[in-house]
C-alpha cells in the first residue's frame, strides 16, 4: 500500500499516513528497512512552517528496476521500469530470427536484457520476458504451444539463462499483446487492445485484469477471420487480420520497401500507399468488430505499428466498427502513448506487481555496485 501511494510521487511519512490511514509508527516501521537498503531514500527537507520540517520519502536513483524484454520477428527490445513506474532506459537490437534456432533467439535476447541491466548498474528485480506466441502452463514452466512467425520457438520452454551477468533473478514469461495490455491499464478498466508488427496480437482486459482465458490463448484478434478464401495464413487458416493489415501485407500492397518508405508515401498522399492502409484499416475494423459484439468493451487501443499509422487508418476502422457493432461501437479508440515501448513495459510492470504484493523481495536484492566482481 505505501509503495504504490510512493508511485504518486515523494511523501513525508505523515502525509503517506494520512494517504493510507496507518499510523506514522506503522509507516515508519515499514519504510525504514527500505531507506537502509536504498530503495528509498529521504530527501531535503524544505521548511514550511514552524516546528521541524517534513523529510519526504522517495524512489532513490539507485532503486531497483524490472526489465521487459521482447522477442520480435526481426528484433529484440529491452526496457526497464523503476518502482515508480518511470522507465530507466531502452534499446532495440535488429536480429531476424526467423533462420535461428530456439536456442540462438533465447540466447540473443538475455544478451540484450543483461546487456540493458549492465547499462543501468541497477539493482534488477526480475525480468518480464514477451514472445509473440500462444503459451500454455504457469509463469514458472511455460511452454510455446505455436509461434506462427517463428516455429523454431514451437514446444520450447522460453529461459534467459544462461545469460551474461548481472542477470534476472525470476522471468516471467509471458505473450507479447498480454503484456502490451497491462502497460494499458491506466487507460480504462475495460478494453481491447490490439498492437502490429510483423504479426498481430491482442489482449482484454475486463474489471482492471487481463483476461487470459482457460488455456491462456484469449485475444488472438490477428487470426480472426475477415475473408473465409483469403490469403493464408501462418497459423494454418485462410483469410486472418494479419493477412491484410500486417506489417508484411502493408508493405506489399502499398508497394514500400520498409515502414520509413511507407511513411513518407503517405505524407505525400501516393494512392497505392494510402488505399494499403485504407485497405488494412477495413480488415482491422471488420476484425474488431466481432471481438467488440463477443465481449462488449468499450475501448480501443491501438499499439505498434497502427499507433503510427493512427490518422491515416483511423477512418477506416471507425467506419466499420460503426457500420457492424450490433449494439454501440466503442465509445474510443485511441493510439497507445507508448508506441512500440508497450510490450516491454507491461512485462516489467508484470514484475513490478509481483514485487508490490510481495514487497519483503526487495530486501533480498543485491545492489550491483556492492558486489565484489571476482577476476
Amino acid at each position: 500500500m505505501l509503495l504504490a501511494a510512493l508511485r504518486a510521487g515523494p511523501a513525508s511519512r505523515a502525509a503517506l499516513a494520512s494517504r493510507t490511514g496507518l499510523t506514522r509508527a506503522t509507516v515508519a516501521s515499514l519504510l525504514d528497512p527500505l531507506v537502509r537498503v536504498g530503495v528509498l531514500v529521504e530527501e531535503t527537507a524544505a521548511p514550511a512552517g514552524p516546528g521541524r520540517p517534513a523529510r519526504p520519502v522517495g524512489f532513490g536513483p539507485r532503486s531497483p528496476v524490472a526489465v521487459g524484454v521482447s522477442i520480435e520477428v526481426d528484433a529484440v527490445v529491452a526496457g526497464a521500469s523503476g518502482l515508480d513506474g518511470v522507465s530507466a532506459g531502452r534499446r532495440r537490437v535488429p536480429r531476424d530470427h526467423r533462420a535461428l534456432t530456439a536456442d540462438a533467439i533465447y540466447a540473443g535476447a538475455a544478451e540484450v536484457a543483461a546487456g540493458l541491466a549492465a547499462e543501468l548498474g541497477r539493482p534488477v528485480l526480475g525480468t518480464g520476458l514477451a514472445l509473440p506466441a500462444l503459451l500454455s502452463g504457469t509463469p514458472d514452466d511455460t511452454v510455446v504451444v505455436r509461434a506462427p512467425n517463428l516455429p523454431a520457438l514451437d514446444g520450447t520452454r522460453p529461459t534467459l539463462s544462461p545469460a551474461p551477468a548481472p542477470t534476472p533473478r525470476r522471468v516471467l514469461v509471458g505473450n507479447e499483446a498480454t503484456f502490451g495490455a497491462l502497460a494499458h491499464l491506466d487507460v480504462a478498466p475495460d478494453l481491447i487492445y490490439v498492437s502490429a508488427d510483423v504479426g498481430i496480437g491482442g489482449g482484454l482486459v475486463v474489471d482492471g485484469r487481463v483476461l487470459r482465458g482457460t488455456r491462456g490463448f484469449a485475444g488472438e484478434i490477428g487470426h480472426v477471420v475477415v475473408e473465409p478464401d483469403g490469403p493464408a495464413c501462418g497459423c494454418g487458416g485462410r483469410g486472418c487480420v494479419e493477412q491484410f493489415a500486417g506489417r508484411d501485407a502493408l508493405l506489399a500492397t502499398s508497394g514500400c520497401a520498409d515502414l520509413a518508405a511507407l511513411r513518407r508515401a503517405l505524407e505525400r498522399g501516393e494512392p497505392s500507399a494510402v488505399e494499403a492502409v485504407r485497405r488494412a484499416g477495413t480488415a482491422l475494423g471488420v476484425g474488431l468488430s466481432s471481438v467488440v459484439n463477443v465481449v462488449d468493451l468499450p475501448v480501443v487501443v491501438l499499439g505498434g505499428l497502427f499507433a503510427e499509422l493512427v490518422p491515416h487508418l483511423l477512418p477506416a476502422v471507425e467506419a466499420e466498427l460503426a457500420t457492424r457493432c450490433m449494439g454501440h461501437p466503442p465509445e474510443r479508440v485511441v493510439a497507445s502513448r507508448h508506441g512500440d515501448a508497450a510490450t516491454v513495459r507491461g512485462a516489467a510492470e508484470a514484475v513490478l506487481a509481483e514485487v508490490l504484493a510481495d514487497p519483503d523481495r526487495l530486501l533480498e536484492v543485491p545492489d550491483p555496485a556492492r558486489v565484489r566482481m571476482e577476476p
